[in-house]
């Protein structure tokens, strides 16, 4: 599959006349499309509910246009909580799903009315000793443990992860749980990530249905909601088929009618916690050409960096690139695209084969909606990117302004010199 940027050559001539590169750039027509695509997936549940995953894209602007789609916010921090109550999204429209999880997030959660998902047995007894007692409605985290595998093949080993209650301490937290007076209870499992396949959700939604009936059946309790987390990829590399959520959705429902409604739990609701889906194919960063390196390999140097964009320092992954204006071009050099990190890993492709490059090339790297920003840091002092929305309208809105010296030095203002430090800008 070819992949097509949602931003031209002239269009990034005249953003950049405003907004110098480098940024992410969303495109709002793409954000919308998927999140009702998803929305008609599951329609089938009338419990149904996504709790976008803040971690991946934590800005206001995007997770709202996700809010008139009626999803929620899967938070994971109290900053991300304060982003959540500050948009309006409260109350059970917060999924918490934490780990090793500090006293005052606690509180601020359960203040907020946000649905906890526990991820560890001992914070039963934590969350009772610093809320007073236990909230109506909680859900569990469950790691089966081993291998996860699908016919295709091992998708990730749930095993090796530090998340989650095994399966005998969720039966025993359940237990628990309704004997303290919890109402409503749910169940979450997170067991593989990035899968570009659409039979992941169908494949764990039949191992939580099963363990959900064998909860009713030996313990006599009834399970809620059943959260199937994120774990829904996207087709990074244009030879991978992309996920249909249509299908996936129907999928779901197949086992959900053959497991759940049998044992009469027909009422179940089913949620998502999906990140990367709704959000990466609908983000790029664009960055310019600005140095050419002839040495034992080619080398072009752009004006972004792992900074903006750590996946492939940190990963190896892969982001496919775009030449804007050359997209019909013979790709026939073979480049190491990089960034001017101190670090021999700022490099954005390896051996990629592009076409010609000159200095003022813009380039397009797609797929960057998800963990891209969001993993920025500030080594060798570099700082972060402006991020824009392009808008359906074609217009351009700036929706989160690019660092300045003074954003990375704010934090010594304990620091004797730091009036003179940021008078410098």
């Amino acid at each position: 599959m070819k992949k097509i940027p949602f931003v031209s050559k002239k269009s990034v001539e005249e953003i950049v006349k405003t907004y110098p590169t480098p940024f992410h750039i969303y495109d709002e027509k793409g954000i919308r499309e998927n999140a009702k695509a998803l929305k008609e997936a599951f329609s089938w549940n009338k419990g149904y509910k996504e709790y976008f995953a803040v971690k991946a894209t934590p800005n206001p602007f995007l997770i709202k246009i996700l809010k008139e789609y009626g999803c929620g916010c899967d938070c994971s921090s109290y900053s991300e909580l304060m982003l959540s109550e500050a948009i309006g999204v409260v109350g059970e429209d917060i999924m918490f799903s934490s780990n090793d999880t500090p006293r005052e997030d606690f509180e601020y959660a359960a203040k907020l009315g946000a649905t906890i998902n526990l991820d560890d047995f001992t914070h039963i007894a934590f969350l009772e000793e610093v809320l007073g007692k236990l909230p109506e409605t909680l859900s569990i985290r469950f790691n089966p443990g081993g291998v996860f595998k699908i016919s295709n093949g091992i998708m990730d080993n749930p095993g090796d992860a530090k998340y989650g209650f095994t399966k005998e301490q969720m039966f025993e937290g359940y237990k628990i749980l309704k004997e303290k007076g919890v109402k409503r209870l749910g169940m979450h499992a997170f067991l593989a990530s990035n899968t570009v396949t659409n039979d992941y959700y169908p494949t764990l939604a039949r191992q939580l249905f099963e363990v959900v009936v064998e909860i009713k059946e030996t313990l006599g309790i009834s399970i809620d909601f059943i959260n199937l987390s994120g774990g829904i990829g996207v087709a990074y590399r244009p030879d991978q088929e992309p996920n249909d959520i249509r299908v996936i959705g129907a999928k779901v429902k197949d086992v959900y009618d053959e497991i759940l409604v049998p044992a009469g739990l027909s009422e179940v609701a089913i949620f998502t916690e999906l990140g990367r889906f709704m959000m990466a194919p609908y983000g790029m960063l664009v960055t310019k050409a600005i140095h050419e390196k002839h040495t034992h390999k080619e080398y072009i140097g752009v004006d972004a960096c792992a900074v903006n964009l750590m996946r492939p320092a940190m990963y190896g992954a892969y982001h496919h690139i775009t030449v804007l204006g050359k997209e019909d071009a013979e790709a026939n050099c073979k480049y190491d695209v990089t960034g001017s990190l101190c670090e021999n890993n700022d490099k954005f492709a390896i051996d990629r084969m592009l076409p010609k490059i000159e200095k003022g090339d813009y380039l397009a790297i797609h797929d960057t909606g998800a963990h891209g920003f969001a993993m920025g840091y500030n080594y060798n002092g570099k700082l972060k990117s402006a991020e824009l929305l392009l808008k359906e309208d074609g217009s351009v809105q700036m929706i989160r302004r690019a660092e300045t010296p003074q954003d990375y030095f704010a934090t010594f203002d304990c620091f004797p010199e730091y009036d003179s430090i940021t008078r410098k800008q």
